[in-house]
């Protein structure tokens, strides 16, 4: 069965709209579409289309997403968000080893410096470095295409396969059960903004005390976890 033929413009929100989505590609966004308003769709129809019915369509393929992620693929289906085009931030310089005591963590982001990303859709990954006294932005990698036959999970697991932590807007079980295996902890943050803010409240957490999930990917023995001397524990018996 062949394609419509799209619209340039269009066919962009389109793909920027399945991005949005977690786990969605293009044809999936497409076959959703279909069903809610017939292919090609046009702008005015488009203009017209509203989260309950782009949730009912196709038998509710889309009706346990969140009401926010759909709501950000309909601006961009409607034309009311610009082109991922927002400059990337600056990468520091950074050496193996430079910063003691320190962790890297993994980003999922799509616009410039914004941790706004799904892992199954996400652009690029912005990569930390972070201690309890610095924190730098060391790389930026962009997801290249998948292999045929090539795990698409896998291949974004192998691009932070350095990491100890990743920050997502969105991952769905499959795929962070094959982060957690990686040896990676994936932690949601669903609302969209700036990585720095998250990192810079990371990098609090590491400078009081850090949590118990927190101190063991960093390494700290369970004697070093504890929270308390035995002088604090009897004051507070």
């Amino acid at each position: 069965m062949n394609s419509p033929t799209l619209d340039k413009e269009i066919a962009l929100r389109i793909g920027l709209a399945a991005r949005e989505l977690p786990e969605t590609d293009i044809p999936r966004l497409l076959r959703v579409l279909d069903d809610a308003l017939g292919l090609p769709p046009n702008k005015q129809q488009l203009n017209g289309l509203t989260v309950k019915a782009l949730k009912a369509a196709a038998d509710g393929e889309f009706a346990d997403l969140d009401n926010g992620m759909v709501k950000a693929a309909l601006a961009c289906l409607k034309g009311e968000v610009p082109e991922f085009s927002e400059p990337l931030p600056e990468v520091v310089p950074y050496a193996e080893a430079e910063m003691p005591n320190s962790i890297r963590v993994a980003c999922a982001s799509n616009r410039g410096n914004l941790l706004d990303g799904h892992f199954g859709s996400c652009r690029r990954f912005l990569i930390f470095q972070v201690s309890a006294t610095e924190r730098r932005l060391i790389d930026i990698r962009e997801i290249g295409g998948v292999a045929p036959g090539e795990d698409k999970n896998l291949h974004r697991v192998a691009q932070i396969a350095d990491c100890q932590i990743l920050f997502v807007a969105s991952i769905g079980g499959t795929p962070a059960a094959k982060v957690i295996r990686a040896g990676i902890h994936p932690v949601k943050k669903p609302q969209a903004g700036p990585a720095e803010a998250e990192i810079a409240a990371l990098q609090a957490a590491i400078g009081k005390s850090a949590p118990p999930w927190l101190a063991k990917i960093m390494g700290q023995s369970p004697e070093q976890r504890i929270r308390f001397t035995p002088a604090e524990i009897e004051a507070r018996a």
